[in-house]
This record gives C-alpha cells, structure tokens and sequence, in this order.
C-alpha cells in the first residue's frame, strides 16, 4: 500500500488529530458567514459619510470606548477589523482611505458624495458565544461586503411591474402638479409638437430624451432637490450615456400609436429594452444578493422643503419598500435564494437638530414608513427605524430664556466661519398637517465639520452607529 511521505512518517495519534482538524476546518467553512450590506438613500442623505465612518467605527473597534452598544464589543468579545481585497474586480472600490482624509484633514471637509456603484470588504474576527463555533475555534470571520449604490437605481425598480403607458401616465399626473408642472414647460411643449404615430427618427428621439433628462436633473437640483425620479440612469448614466437604452420618454398614447416603425412604438420598446437591459439586470445581479439593508433618509431636508417635496420623500419611501425581497435567511435560502431579512431607515443628520428632538425625528420617520413596515413585519422582517449622525458636528447647548429652559444647537453653519448657537425649533412627530406648513415654522440648517486636528487619530464622534451595527451585524457575531 503506497503512502505519501508526509503520513508514513505520522504516528496513529497524529493522522487522528489532523483528521480532526480537517473536519474543523470544512465545518467552519460551512459555517463561514458573510454579510452583503446595502447602502442605499434619497438625495443627498449622507451615505458616503455613512459608509466612512461605520468603516472607521469597525477598524477601531473596542479602542477608545466608542461602540457602548454594539454587544460584541461591550461583551469584549470584538478582536477587530480590517479592510481586506473586495471580491468583486469589475465593481469600482469604496475608496474609504480618501473619504477619510478629507474628514480628518485641517480644515475638515465633507468628502464628495459617490454616484455610482462601488463596493469595500471588510474582515471582522470576534470570539464566538455559540457552543459549536466556540468548540471549533476561539475566533471566528464574518466578512463583511458593504455595497453602495444610488438610491435613484434604487427607484427604476418599480418599472418592472409597469408597462410604458402606466408609466406614461402616471408621470404626466406627477408633472400637473408644482415644482414639476413649471420645470417639465420645456419638454411638454416638444411634445406637443410631436405625433406618436408619425415615423421615429433618431434625431426626435434624441432631443425629446434630452429635454425630459433636462427635466428630470432640474427636479433633483438644488434647491428643488425631489427624489422620486425614473428613469434613474437618465440621472446617473454611467457608460451608458448616449445610447439608445436612455433615448425615451414618456409619451401619451393610444391604440393607433402602436403601429411598427411609429415615435410611439419605439418609445415603448426603449422603455422595455432599458426595463430587461438596465432595471432587471441591476436587481439579478445585484439586489436580489443583498442580506441586510440600510435606506439613509434626510427627513429635515424634507421639512424645510414644504410639503410637495415632504410628499415626494414618502413617495419615494413607498416606492423602494415594494421592492424587497422579504424572508429570513435561512440555511436553505441562502442557498438558493438570499433575502433582506433585516431592513433599517435612519434619519440621518440628527445632530443638526437639538437632543430632545431625536426621539420625534425617529418618530416622524416611522410614520412615513408605517404600512410598509407593518407589512415587512408581517413577513418576518426585522425592521427598525433610527435617528443617527454619521459625524457629528454640533453639540447641544440648554440655556435658560425667557424663563424657560431651551435646547440650542452649537455649530459651524454651512459657509460660516465661526461657530453659532441657534435654537433650531422642533420637529413633529406626526406627518404635518396644513397648517403646520403653512406656518413655515421648518428652518433646519446644515453644519460644517468640527473635527479638530488634534483629535484626528480619534475616533470620530457618531450618534447611534454602536446601535446601528447592532441591529444589522450582531445576530451574525454571536
């Protein structure tokens, strides 16, 4: 009987135990688990800081007390993190190391906002609580994938269920109303001009497309800043700039406009080619692998904004949550078919508002979610509802004045040179009614960064990220 070198020259003890930990070792890689977090949020929330310093929150661990309420870490069972190779090469990177610079260098800046899909791993070694991972080894890796994309991807998802004359439609009754009834004038009078039944031609598909894209980057500018924009890469095109796939618009049409050749019917098969081609391939490969979930929504944007652009937010909100793919994620499932089994919306900002408002903040962001969590929940989902700052940047001040005891807020305003204290107002915690906007009582600012250069290699100040990491990685580092 021929035996390779290496176990002839091993005793019957020795062959047992590197048995042994073979059958460790393939058990453990069974039980490997990896975490896919999806970033995503409306215009402007805040996720590329998001993203940088939960990063940076993870790299430094139980240091420097930080994380009180992520339970690995108060149970000092958190051994650390690192940033490790991605494992997808033809999804851009996550570059965390620029994103922090620009956070801790003199003057801090906020880093620039990400446009496109990107993605970072992260390897997080802790030491198991359950009694199988704990008899296997005395640390175990969880791999953490956080995968940024826009939330206006995000918003094509609903096309799939819509055909191009509902979709037509229901963007004409949206431009009815203000501010897309006065910035949509440009694009409608093209159209006006045009007949869906005459011949498509190049030229008017490209100019019709443009003066709809036009549209479309008007209502997401500032200061109109709306969210509830499709289709999404007409706003974020990426390579697919100038293609055909983005030469379409919504256009009214009836039985007569099917004809073959027709500005109608090239329209409609557009939209259907951008839906399998664009929309149904991001959600393939990308959204239906995600495990957990994070929307990041900047609820005092909102306010300030009045109730048109309020409406749009909960519009948008509605329009994403219909779109998950709810389940716990069994062992079975992931297999086959991974699902979000743990949805979170944070109210980003929170610090811009005074202490006592936080609780309303969360409040008021749960009511605009409130029937699609109710029906997240009732498939058993977990799903929860924050108010948190990636960063901040203010502190609370409470004064006395006029005889009452008030919360201000102490910050750098955005443009200012010197820190101000302004008593910022409250926040309902009830969707308002009309003649709480009509008050105009909502003037949230926003703040520049206050991370002084001493403090650089500290860690940076957050509000509810521990909590944050508990609700969407704790279950996994037990």
């Amino acid at each position: 009987m021929w035996l390779a070198p290496e176990i002839k020259n091993m005793t019957l003890g020795t062959l047992v135990t590197e048995a042994r930990k073979n059958v460790e070792n393939l058990l453990y890689l069974a039980m490997d688990r990896r975490i896919r977090l999806a970033v995503t949020g409306l215009n402007q929330a805040g996720k590329t800081i998001f993203i940088t310093s939960l990063i940076h929150q993870l790299l430094l661990g139980a240091r420097l007390g930080g994380l009180p309420f992520f339970q690995v870490v108060a149970e000092g069972r958190f051994q650390g993190a690192k940033i490790v190779l991605q494992p997808n090469m033809d999804i851009a990177a996550f570059r965390y190391d620029q994103f922090i610079q620009t956070l801790t260098q003199n003057p801090s800046q906020w880093p620039r906002a990400t446009d496109g899909l990107s993605e970072i791993r992260l390897a997080i070694r802790f030491r198991p609580t359950g009694l199988l991972h704990s008899r296997l080894r005395a640390s175990s890796t969880v791999y953490l994938d956080i995968i940024d994309y826009p939330g206006e991807w995000l918003l094509d998802l609903p096309l799939l269920g819509q055909n191009f004359f509902q979709w037509s439609n229901e963007v004409f009754t949206l431009c009815t109303m203000e501010p897309r009834l006065a910035l949509a004038q440009p694009w409608l009078e093209y159209l006006a001009g045009l007949d869906p039944k005459q011949n498509a031609e190049e030229g008017i598909l490209r100019q019709a497309s443009r003066l709809f894209t036009d549209f479309l980057l008007a209502c997401k500018a500032q200061p109109v800043g709306l969210s509830y924009l499709q289709p999404g890469r007409f706003l974020i095109p990426g390579d697919l700039r100038d293609a055909p796939l983005l030469t379409f618009c919504p256009i009214r049409l009836n039985t007569e406009s099917a004809r073959p050749g027709s500005l109608g019917q090239v329209m409609a098969e557009r939209f259907e080619s951008y839906k399998d081609l664009v929309v149904r391939r991001f959600y393939q490969q990308h959204f239906s692998n995600f495990d957990r979930q994070i929307v990041l929504v900047d609820v005092l944007k909102g306010l300030n904004r009045g109730p048109n652009h309020f409406d749009d937010m909960s519009r948008s909100l509605k329009s994403i949550l219909k779109n998950f793919d709810y389940g716990r994620s069994s062992l079975v499932s992931r297999l086959f078919q991974p699902r979000i089994d743990r949805l979170l919306f944070a109210a980003t900002k929170s610090d811009h508002v005074a202490a006592n408002q936080h609780s309303n903040l969360e409040r008021l962001l749960k009511r605009m979610v409130m029937d699609p969590v109710n029906e997240a929940s009732f498939y058993g989902v977990a799903v929860e509802t924050m108010a948190i700052s990636s960063v901040v940047s203010t502190e609370t001040v409470v004064k006395e004045h006029e005889g009452r005891r008030l919360s201000f807020v102490l910050g750098r305003p955005k443009g200012r040179q010197e820190d101000v204290l302004l008593f910022g107002g409250e926040i309902p915690e009830k969707i308002p009614k009309a003649e709480t906007w009509q008050s105009e009582r909502f003037n949230f600012l926003e703040f520049e960064p206050r991370i002084r250069p001493d403090l650089a290699d500290d860690r940076l100040p957050h509000l509810r990220l521990d909590l944050v990491l508990d609700f969407l990685l704790g279950d996994k580092l037990t």
